[in-house]
């Protein structure tokens, strides 16, 4: 079990640009694969994005369209969610969640059992 605390969150302009970090307190995401999750006003359980143990499998979900990127840092033992063309729609909470499994269903929440406490992102028009 790993403890994640999530930060960048804040409030942005439409077309702007966030950069949210995932990091482990008192640990290491060494060894996780780790996913990001929103909730929405329109969505309870949106996957984001997923990236395994080694930084070279990553899927995003369907509304990201090139605008998200997803990356690793082993050495700090964080992962960023670079996020760019903000849309008034990617308003929500935005948590993160790792597993030691780096197989299938990377995009169901249940499958993760380490969570952070999630970071607010709002989207100006």
């Amino acid at each position: 079990q790993v403890q994640l605390v999530e930060s960048g969150g804040g409030l942005v302009q439409a077309g702007g640009s966030l950069t949210l970090s995932c990091s482990a307190s008192g640990g290491t995401l060494s060894g996780y694969a780790v996913a990001w999750f929103r909730r929405t006003p329109e969505k309870e359980r949106d996957f984001v994005g997923y990236l395994d143990k080694n930084g070279g499998r990553r899927y995003y979900g369907d509304f990201v369209k090139g605008r998200f990127i997803f990356s690793r840092d082993n050495a700090k033992s964080t992962v960023h969610l670079r996020m760019y063309d903000l849309k008034p729609e990617d308003t929500g909470v935005y948590t993160c969640g790792a597993r030691l499994d780096d197989g299938y269903y990377y995009n169901i929440q249940s499958m993760y059992d380490n969570w952070g406490q999630g970071t607010q992102v709002t989207v100006s028009s």
